[in-house]
Order: C-alpha cells, then sequence, then structure tokens
C-alpha cells in the first residue's frame, strides 16, 4: 500500500484536518489522533498507545516537576554567570534550590 494512499480519501483527509484543528481546542494531540484515526492504526498499535498513555498519566505531576527542576537547574547555570564561577562552583546553585524550597514551603504553610 503506498504511502499516500492515507490522503486519497476524503472521508481520511476530512479525519486528518479535524485530529489536527482539535489541539487548538485544548486537547492532547495524541488522544484526537487515536480518536479520529482509530480505524487506520492497527489494533496492537491502538492497544499500544493506550497503555502507554494510561501508564504515563499517573506519573506525570512527577514527570513534570522533575522537568521543572532540570529547567530551573540550567537556567541556573547558564544565565547567572556568577554562580558557575570559581572552584566552588555547585554552591550558588545549591543555595538557590535551597531558597526555592524554603519559599515554596513557606507558601505553602502561610497560605
Amino acid at each position: 500500500m503506498p504511502a499516500f494512499h492515507y490522503f486519497c480519501d476524503v472521508n481520511e483527509i476530512r479525519s486528518i484536518l479535524v485530529a489536527l484543528l482539535i489541539p487548538l481546542a485544548g486537547t492532547m494531540l495524541g488522544s484526537a489522533f487515536v480518536f479520529f484515526m482509530k480505524k487506520e492504526i492497527p489494533a496492537r498499535l491502538q492497544k499500544a498507545l493506550l497503555g502507554f498513555a494510561s501508564g504515563v498519566t499517573p506519573a506525570m505531576p512527577y514527570l513534570l516537576s522533575f522537568a521543572a527542576g532540570a529547567m530551573l537547574y540550567v537556567v541556573i547555570e547558564e544565565l547567572i554567570p556568577e554562580t558557575s564561577q570559581g572552584a566552588h562552583s555547585n554552591i550558588g546553585t545549591i543555595g538557590f534550590a535551597l531558597g526555592f524550597a524554603l519559599m515554596m514551603v513557606l507558601d505553602v504553610v502561610m497560605g
């Protein structure tokens, strides 16, 4: 089956366009793809995608917090040059992380 076969039928083109426009309304691209392209995706791939999504969804807060921490580390190391100068270059980064954690705790405790 040639690769352009998926673009020959009008119903499939409409499905693709709707699936690409739904993320603009606030839905994830993956769920729109699985919903509208259900006929075209093989059953084993559907099960794999849904299994992956159901396994990743509960861990999403932890993954996002790890990504936020990694971004803070990169910002501190690269955009604040004074923190990475000298023999003890990690002290500034650790101090910033501890100060940030303290402010978050105080924010939660004091409302």
